[in-house]
């Protein structure tokens, strides 16, 4: 009887073994099929794109699945309120352009895209602002762009 129930424990801890071998080696679960599209409709320069992509980052949970990049540091080394204009939320769709199509191997035919982008996001903010002070608001959101094309 001893040796039935060690070969039963010993039998039984194996396979309790391999199987967290098994649990631990399984692949991950891949990203939908559809994440270059969603991507791409996040990242188009017109409102409705930057209101989708505003709206899901508020709510990113519900796009865990697709394993999108969150992450920015907001205008990089630039000001991300330059003079008060707020440029911080139209910086951060930027970054998750760039850091999501890095991230696919397709930035380099998407760059211009999202640098345009980037510049609507920015001529939003600024027409917020009339006379004067709308005019100092797209003279930054040019430079703003001008950097990105050039440097980014």
């Amino acid at each position: 009887m001893r040796i039935r129930h060690r070969l039963a424990t010993t039998l039984t801890a194996a396979l309790l073994s391999l199987g967290a071998v098994v649990a631990s080696t399984a692949p991950a679960t891949a990203a939908p099929a559809d994440k270059p599209q969603v991507l791409s409709s996040f990242t188009q320069t017109g409102t409705s794109s930057y209101s989708s992509w505003l709206s899901a980052r508020g709510n990113q949970g519900a796009w865990a699945s697709y394993a999108f990049d969150w992450s920015t540091d907001y205008c990089s080394s630039s000001p991300d309120n330059p003079f008060g204009f707020p440029f911080e939320v139209s910086c951060a769709r930027h970054d998750f352009g760039y850091r999501n199509y890095r991230a696919l191997g397709t930035f380099d035919a998407n760059k211009a895209r999202l640098d345009s982008a980037f510049y609507a996001d920015l001529g939003r903010v600024c027409d917020r602002y009339s006379g004067a002070t709308g005019a100092a608001c797209d003279g930054l959101a040019w430079t703003y762009y001008q950097a990105v094309r050039a440097f980014g």
